[in-house]
């Protein structure tokens, strides 16, 4: 049985009393153990199948499975890091971290919760920042805490919503190389979701490209078959991740040039449906 399952899935949102569709027919499944990235424009739904899968929002019609069970609202089983660190600022690293532990944790001994934080503090490389506050930290580090914050609820599927996406290219490159140890070691079955090819093919197993929007749909899952670890100067000259890169910037590009060509089609049709009713 696959950890996660989405079957038929779509999910909108009303617009000025008109209906305004986001996702499409998505089919989805995530095996345990996987890294699998959802590459796609921005605003064509990433971070609503991210809430989707969360449990923060219900589909409007299909089904969400987690674990072959019905997914109805939020569970410490599916993690998620946002865009934004979403960190307490009067708090420090530690405490931050603790919070989440205390809640999906608490009952544990006090002991056992210390050492489940420090455990996590260390793996995201912040012991030395244990004790400083959001403002005393870099983005980088702060996401590294919310990434931390998120590990150390042991969930099953961790949902990571554009973590990257706020910082300097410079930190993202770094970060990125940290997230792909980070996730090795923890061994968790991941969900990426990026606008980033080339972050998706450093640190993914999968790729599924999302078409643009509205109503976007899944292409094709590309499996990403090059030997771990991976160099981000060396990918770029391996053979196997040109094809596999060029394979999904040409669905996205193509895609995005059909739903041009749809909007332009779409005055056309009204006028044409228009001149039929007056006749």
């Amino acid at each position: 049985m696959a950890l996660l399952e989405l079957r038929q899935v779509n999910k909108g949102y009303a617009h000025d009393g008109q209906p305004n569709p986001v996702l499409s027919h998505i089919d989805l499944t995530i095996e345990r153990g996987e890294f699998v990235a959802l590459v796609g424009y921005s605003g064509a739904g990433k971070s609503t199948l991210v809430s989707l899968i969360a449990g923060l929002i219900g589909p409007d019609s299909g089904s969400v499975r987690f674990d072959g069970a019905p997914v109805r609202g939020t569970s410490p089983e599916r993690g998620v890091v946002f865009q934004n660190y979403s960190l307490l600022p009067w708090l420090s690293v530690t405490d931050n971290v603790a919070l989440a532990v205390d809640s999906v944790f608490g009952k544990d001994s006090a002991e056992a919760r210390a050492a489940r934080v420090r455990r996590y503090v260390k793996l995201v490389n912040l012991d030395h920042a244990a004790n400083k506050k959001p403002s005393e930290l870099s983005g980088g580090m702060r996401q590294r805490v919310a990434l931390a914050r998120a590990l150390a609820m042991e969930p099953e599927l961790l949902l990571l919503d554009e973590p990257l996406s706020a910082l300097d290219a410079l930190t993202r490159a770094n970060l990125q190389q940290e997230l792909a140890r980070i996730c090795g070691e923890s061994g968790k079955t991941i969900f990426l979701v990026t606008n980033d090819v080339d972050e998706a093919l450093l640190l993914a197993d999968r790729i599924i490209p999302l078409g643009a929007g509205p109503s976007a749909t899944l292409g094709e899952s590309v499996l990403v078959d090059i030997p771990r670890p991976r160099d981000r100067k060396a990918l770029n000259h391996d053979p196997r991740f040109k094809v596999i890169r060029a394979q999904v910037i040409d669905y996205l590009l193509s895609s995005a040039a059909r739903k041009r060509a749809e909007r332009k089609l779409q005055p056309t049709a009204a006028a044409a449906r228009t001149a039929e009713a007056t006749r």
